[in-house]
């Protein structure tokens, strides 16, 4: 047996089935994710990707089969327990109201102590280190709402940091951020070391970032594996509706997945 195999996986998902009014948005899921992966999940609208990080995070819990953190089986861990071990970065942020960047980051101490509670020399090292590793020392005092959403999303990553997790969640980090702020922001993600699974719809800046995909397509893993294997192009052509074809980027030598309109008379896919 290889040691890989030995390694206890920090989160496995087994047969998981999750309904609503009869009809299966969730079927048969079932992966692990093991500490320092970075784990994408793409697919379609509709494909059950939030759905999936919503019975991980426990928002849903009326779901058949089995969610293991480490070896404790989910639904038995307090909701403390599991805000204390996994962080998440929601597409659409909850209200903030008039609190400044420092006040958010703050909260990423609530799992160990209340809001108002006195914040020890410790934590404010702890803070200081997630402002300076997200680029947000000097912005510490600004309003939250009045950053950009690239600023936000990483005041968000830093409150993840400061609950000191060993998952951190997002739920499409680069959705309406430019490009510039979609690879800021995927590039500190891979640069914390930490182990992660989010949703990403850009499929191309999945394969730069992730060092592993799933491809879910009508709440079913269709997918699941190395970059390449996950993004082959007739694979993305049957899920997606699209043709689509492979292109090698010159500069950096990635593969880039482009798709076309679709052609009246056939559906082809092409590599080169």
């Amino acid at each position: 047996m290889s040691l890989s195999a030995t390694i206890q996986p920090l989160l496995s998902v087994n047969d998981l089935h999750w309904s609503v009014a009869n009809k299966a948005i969730l079927k048969q899921i079932s992966f692990a994710i093991r500490s320092g992966e970075i784990v994408g999940i793409i697919g379609p609208n509709g494909a059950g990707k939030t759905s999936l990080l919503r019975c991980i995070l426990q928002y849903i819990t009326d779901y058949q089969g089995s969610i293991y953190f480490n070896t404790s089986n989910i639904n038995t861990l307090s909701r403390q327990f599991i805000a204390q071990h996994i962080a998440v970065v929601n597409q659409i942020n909850d209200p903030v109201f008039k609190l400044t960047v420092i006040d958010v980051i703050r909260m990423g101490l609530l799992p160990y102590k209340t809001f108002f509670a006195s914040v020890t020399k410790e934590d404010t090292q702890t803070i200081a280190q997630a402002l300076e590793k997200t680029g947000l020392t000097h912005l510490q005092h600004e309003e939250f709402t009045h950053l950009s959403g690239g600023e936000q999303q990483r005041a968000l990553i830093a409150r993840a940091l400061v609950q000191k997790a060993d998952l951190l969640i997002l739920d499409e980090p680069t959705n309406h951020l430019d490009v510039y702020y979609q690879h800021q922001i995927l590039q500190l993600v891979k640069s914390l070391n930490l182990t992660v699974l989010m949703t990403i719809h850009d499929l191309n800046l999945a394969n730069e970032y992730c060092s592993r995909l799933m491809l879910l397509d009508q709440g079913k893993i269709i997918a699941d594996g190395d970059n390449e294997t996950v993004l082959q192009a007739n694979q993305l052509t049957t899920v997606f509706g699209l043709p689509c074809q492979h292109l090698t980027e010159p500069t950096t030598g990635l593969k880039k997945v482009y798709f076309t309109a679709l052609n009246a008379n056939r559906v082809s896919c092409d590599e080169t």
